[in-house]
């Protein structure tokens, strides 16, 4: 299945052959002390800069319904997020895992985007919409 958006990644985690946990690492751009005066140039325009995670949380497809309740949740922590990272963790046995079950590969998930390895997670902008880094 091609994701092209949001509500795209949410069927297709519904139609796994078992249930899914999907975790989310929020990460907003910030510009690294040892800059030059390009890359702050860029970074002031809009570009550039490094991805710093905020916050991370994990929810079942069905806990989640859309993108919005997502935007509108990630609200309650007060922090202005750019791009949102998601994986998905499978169950076993036709149950999702728990979010006990979900920290320590959040957690990885964190380390990874701290060090600039974002590969196998989709990252979304505000707005739903795949983001491609590079």
């Amino acid at each position: 299945m091609n994701i092209s958006n949001f509500d795209d990644l949410l069927r297709a985690a519904r139609t796994q052959p078992e249930p899914q946990r999907l975790l989310f690492v929020f990460a907003r751009a910030v510009l690294p002390d040892d800059s030059t005066p390009e890359q702050r140039a860029r970074f002031e325009a809009g570009e550039g800069g490094a991805l710093a995670p905020l916050m991370a949380v994990d929810r079942t497809p069905d806990d989640l319904g859309t993108f919005a309740a997502l935007v509108e949740e990630s609200r309650q922590f007060g922090s202005d997020w750019a791009v949102v990272f998601v994986a998905s963790l499978p169950g076993r046995a036709g149950r999702p895992p728990t979010s006990k079950e979900a920290d320590q590969p959040l957690q990885r998930m964190i380390e990874s985007i701290k060090a600039g390895s974002f590969g196998s997670f989709i990252p979304f902008d505000r707005r739903g919409e795949p983001v491609l880094l590079s």
